[in-house]
């Protein structure tokens, strides 16, 4: 069953990949980037909310929390600099050890009460707990509740795991980044991808040294691959 389940995924990936792909790079986020780029007193507040994991909430190694060097404030940093008139709310609704199926439980309360003009989605790397199935139908729900509400959306596939080979074929984490683009192309929403970058780098010898500061989580070099993953849609 769950072997059927994975290869469903996967055929239904390289369907898309034919039929439907993620939302253009250059004009998903137009008007948001159009409020970013106005000036005083014709500017208002853009609200970015990440909503995942321990990975957007900032947990390093020992549980200490690193919020300025994790990246949804690199990305802050990297808005400022190309926005420099913008008022940027960059919010994390992030909460560890969470799986999708609780963070789209609380989706509604936690995150819209925000006003998001942008919602950064971050669940992959515990959403092997609940499973493919469980945790599709979690994406979908918030995916679905931020479109209705004329929210832009953007998907993060997993980063790494140093208890889990992500370059062999059928792992967890490449079954879940299969399921994320998938949906990014299904609802036509943003999509960063790290997993793609650190499976190739993690054929580096120095790849846990110099990216990662515990057995699941990154340091600051493997936080600016998450940051310029995202920076790349405003």
């Amino acid at each position: 069953m769950k072997s059927a389940l994975v290869l469903s995924i996967l055929l239904s990936t390289m369907v898309l990949s034919a039929h439907a792909q993620v939302a253009d790079s250059l004009g998903y986020l137009g008007s948001v980037k159009q409020e970013l780029n106005a000036v005083w007193p014709k500017n208002r507040r853009v609200n970015v909310v990440f909503h995942g994991h321990s990975g957007p909430g900032g947990s390093w190694a020992n549980h200490e929390v690193h919020t300025l060097e994790s990246y949804p404030n690199l990305v802050l940093q990297k808005l400022k600099k190309t926005y420099p008139y913008a008022v940027i709310n960059v919010i994390v609704t992030a909460v560890g050890g969470e799986n999708s199926v609780s963070g789209a439980a609380r989706f509604e309360a936690e995150v819209l009460n925000h006003k998001p003009d942008v919602v950064v989605i971050d669940y992959t790397g515990n959403d092997t707990g609940p499973g493919l199935e469980k945790s599709r139908a979690a994406w979908e729900f918030m995916i679905q509740t931020a479109q209705k509400n004329n929210i832009k959306v953007i998907l993060v596939t997993p980063g790494a795991d140093q208890r889990i080979d992500i370059n062999a074929p059928g792992n967890a984490y490449a079954q879940h980044a299969a399921q994320v683009r998938d949906l990014a192309a299904t609802y036509q929403t943003g999509l960063a991808d790290p997993f793609a970058t650190f499976q190739k780098i993690a054929k580096n010898e120095n790849f846990i040294r110099d990216y990662m500061a515990s057995v699941n989580h990154f340091n600051q070099k493997g936080h600016e691959v998450y940051a310029s993953e995202v920076f790349k849609w405003f």
